[in-house]
């Protein structure tokens, strides 16, 4: 028979562990399926290169001129809407999960982006944002002399 030692806040951690694992789960980080159908969120890649920012989202369905872009000071947001093709009555689908309606995001970018210099593409349902740095936020390269 062992004896272990009754450590009363051991238990009470635990708890707490559970707790935030809990919280982070259900609100922090939702499950997409918990997303209001009304305003969907993109996923988006942010990327930097010695003279850029760059943001890429796909956006399938989405006719370029049905996409807003705007930043200001250091907020990206990126907006639209998708629409269906045909109306097909509520009562007619086997299956539904396609979703329509809003979507939106707004990112903070790193700071020394040149927002009014940005430029978009679009290309098979690909949107590409390229942000160029301000030219002190570029990085410095300095040589090492040598005596």
């Amino acid at each position: 028979m062992s004896i272990t030692r009754w450590e009363p806040f051991r238990d009470l951690i635990s708890l707490r562990e559970a707790m935030d694992r809990l919280f982070e789960e259900s609100w922090v980080r939702p499950r997409t399926g918990w997303l209001l159908p009304t305003e969907e969120t993109l996923a988006i890649d942010l990327y930097e290169t010695p003279d850029n920012v760059v943001v890429k989202t796909a956006v399938p369905g989405v006719k370029p001129e049905d996409i807003d872009i705007t930043i200001a000071g250091n907020t990206l947001t990126i907006a639209g809407e998708t629409k269906a093709e045909e109306k097909v009555e509520e009562k007619d689908y086997i299956r539904r999960e396609r979703r329509y309606g809003r979507f939106s995001r707004s990112i903070t970018l790193p700071s020394g982006v040149q927002g009014e210099k940005a430029e978009a593409t679009f290309e098979h349902g690909l949107l590409t944002l390229t942000i160029p740095k301000a030219e002190e936020a570029k990085p410095k390269v300095i040589k090492v002399k040598s005596k």
